[in-house]
């Protein structure tokens, strides 16, 4: 077997050899031919620098130095050569980041020679001083932990954390990362001066990494360290002063060349720059987006800490490059979210309106961080004769686009139920409304009609969950409600059923969300809810329904961790209702004494409810709506009043035309009924419906 083994030496450490350059890129591949075997010659001996021979009696590179006793060396050693070596003594251990930890002692590793002699291989240095060779090694292998540590970062703190984190201690004892205030966004200009804010500072502190790691053993502080106090909250860079320039120049610098020292005050303050220590001990590192400067990372070392070199500047450079691309990118990320979240959330009611005869409570939560927006809303929107309609819906897909379509359907939904069709009608022209949209713009929505007077509740469905009805006596119950097609697939029927609606009940519409996710089924969800709902209503008891507003927060609580994926949207209404005794309906035909009559059926009723101090009043308001509606009308008029919290008064008409206010002029003799409503009346309006139109008013009442 051949006794004579040649291993490979970067360059840095060989001398040079005839006929290669050594700024070959080729590096250490380029050797003289190997000895001949069995010659015993061994690679020529190094020194500490400049090719100089070592010392008598120094410890080589290769090896210890040949003696007597041992002879001539045979073989050129190296950590693992010999065939009794132990494969992994060499290997410096990882650290948690996978920087390797250099030796403390300096020694290099112990081989034994056949026949059980003893001897050193590796390169000595002197204690706490990594050779060049590994120094380099663990560059490459801390830059790559240090990156991969930075891009695991999806939002700007978590970015600039993985850069402290993967900083601190491994290759400075303290950071402080600047940054731009405001930040711009994408192709954004930045107006007004440059302003970095002081975004994260990270040291290290006594107890923290006492062995060392990273480049060089790193001993904990004995005492504090001037670089607490290094740090200003806000700089204002002023054009073409020396830290312009030094942010210009894009390269990290020594904090010891001239520009950079006089960068120093205007960055940390007087203070704080006469606290950094000398020598190549600071580098100062702009970070560079993809358009500008988006601020800068300071590294320091602590006095007593060996100081920066030269190759560390390129380390700096990658730490920086790294870090600002992933800001920018995790500011365009948060603008985007941030637009998404905006659009839907300005989609969705703001308040919900008040309704004579229901109360309604509602809850809209966010997908979690990975889905982000999706499409789900919800709405009440009032109708003639006190009625109310409840939507939810959930358009398919998490994206921008969702929360645009979603947008456009509730507006179509909104200006439908505007003209009072009927709830199967209104799912038809949605159906139409997202074919028109585009293909596969496809969504869920559940259409329910609310009348207070009738104490029934009218539903459509376009495959969306049923609906939930609590009575007051604490029974819960899913409606039987025909699913239907979801709105978008085109050519298909949507059927509305009528149902009892009971004063007390409770009913709830809510998205997916709530009852399905990863961990279970929508059937599985739903029968979950029901009993969430009923075990909610045993606490208050059979004669009290629980309070709305608790009640849908004890339905989020069912959720669990892994029921975040989609958005959740929940509408709850409880139906007060409005009873019999409460009512007062008449028809009135079409002639000139229909105001006359209105006002003396109007008289009588108030009466008989304790109103009468409001009767002149309702018999004013009531003959202009009156007169207003007999000039034109060819039906018979109704009116009809009603005593919840206020008293209403409605008139309904055949005559689609709505009245509009306007200022009468001091000549004319009509056009001021419309006037005196809006002046004495608490709130007015009128709706159109498919039959005509009903004008409606308010007044408050003891």
């Amino acid at each position: 077997m051949d006794s004579t083994r040649v291993t490979e030496q970067p360059t840095s450490f060989e001398r040079p050899q005839p006929g290669v350059d050594p700024a070959d890129p080729r590096g250490a591949f380029l050797r003289s031919p190997a000895p001949a075997a069995g010659t015993g010659a061994a690679l020529p001996a190094q020194g500490r620098s400049g090719g100089e021979p070592p010392a008598p009696g120094a410890v080589t590179p290769g090896g210890p130095a040949p003696d007597a006793a041992d002879g001539p060396a045979s073989e050129h050693s190296q950590p693992g050569a010999g065939p009794d070596a132990e494969p992994d003594a060499h290997r410096p251990r990882p650290t948690p980041d996978g920087i390797p930890v250099q030796p403390a002692d300096g020694q290099g590793r112990v081989d034994r020679a056949p026949g059980g002699a003893e001897r050193r291989t590796g390169q000595v240095t002197r204690p706490g001083r990594p050779t060049p060779m590994r120094r380099d090694g663990d560059r490459l292998r801390f830059v790559g932990a240090a990156t991969r540590r930075i891009a695991r970062g999806i939002d700007l703190d978590e970015i600039v954390m993985g850069l402290c984190r993967a900083t601190v201690p491994t290759f400075s004892d303290a950071i402080l990362v600047y940054l731009r205030d405001p930040l711009p966004v994408g192709d954004e200009r930045p107006t007004g001066p440059l302003v970095l804010r002081l975004r994260r500072t990270d040291r290290i502190p006594p107890e923290r990494d006492t062995e060392g790691g990273g480049f060089m053993p790193i001993a904990p502080p004995e005492q504090p360290s001037e670089l607490d106090s290094v740090g200003e909250e806000l700089c204002t860079v002023r054009p073409g002063s020396a830290l312009a320039e030094v942010l210009r120049g894009v390269r990290p610098v020594f904090t010891d060349a001239p520009a950079a020292r006089a960068a120093l005050p205007e960055l940390l303050g007087e203070e704080g720059a006469a606290a950094v220590p000398d020598g190549q001990r600071a580098v100062l590192a702009p970070l560079r987006g993809r358009r500008r400067v988006i601020g800068a990372a300071l590294f320091l070392r602590r006095p007593e800490r060996i100081p920066f070199e030269a190759d560390d500047l390129l380390v700096a450079a990658q730490l920086a490059t790294h870090s600002a691309l992933g800001i920018d990118k995790a500011v365009l990320y948060g603008r985007e979210a941030y637009i998404a979240d905006e659009l839907q959330r300005t989609m969705l009611p703001e308040t919900l309106p008040r309704c004579t005869g229901v109360r309604l409570a509602s809850r809209y939560l966010p997908a979690a961080e990975t889905a982000r927006v999706g499409g789900d809303w919800y709405d009440a929107i009032p109708l003639p004769g006190s009625r109310v309609a409840l939507v939810v819906g959930d358009v398919m897909g998490h994206s921008m686009t969702s929360a645009a379509i979603m947008g456009q359907l509730r507006t179509t939904a909104q200006t439908l139920a505007g003209l009072d069709l009927p709830p199967q009608e209104v799912l038809h022209h949605l159906d139409e409304q997202a074919q028109r949209l585009g293909v596969d713009r496809m969504a869920t929505c559940l259409y329910a009609v609310y009348d207070p007077v009738a104490h029934r509740i009218t539903v459509a469905n376009a495959g969306h969950p049923p609906p939930v009805l609590l009575h007051l006596g604490g029974r819960a119950e899913v409606l039987r409600v025909p699913a239907g097609a979801p709105i978008g697939v085109g050519g298909v029927d949507f059927e509305a059923v009528e149902l009892e609606a009971p004063a007390g009940a409770t009913l709830l519409l809510y998205t997916d969300g709530l009852v399905e996710s990863r961990l279970r089924d929508v059937w599985t969800g739903i029968e979950q809810l029901r009993e969430k709902l009923a075990a909610t209503a045993q606490l208050t008891g059979p004669d009290h329904p629980p309070p709305l507003e608790a009640l849908c927060d004890e339905v989020l609580d069912m959720l669990g961790p892994g029921d975040r994926d989609d958005d959740i949207a929940l509408l709850a209404a409880r139906f007060d209702g409005i009873a019999p005794s409460d009512v007062a309906y008449w028809f009135l035909e079409p002639e000139d004494a229909a105001p006359g009559r209105a006002r003396r059926l109007a008289r009588r009723q108030l009466s008989r409810w304790g109103m009468d101090e409001l009767s002149d009043s309702v018999e004013l308001l009531v003959s202009e709506v009156v007169t207003n509606a007999v000039r034109y009308a060819s039906r018979p008029v109704t009116l009809r009043l009603l005593r919840t919290d206020v008293l209403r008064c409605e008139v309904g008409d055949d005559v689609p035309q709505l009245p509009r206010l306007r200022q009468a002029r001091a000549t004319d003799e009509g056009g001021r009924g419309l006037y005196l409503v809006n002046r004495l009346a608490r709130r007015w309006g009128a709706t159109r419906l498919s039959t005509g139109k009903v004008v409606w008013f308010e007044l408050n009442h003891g």
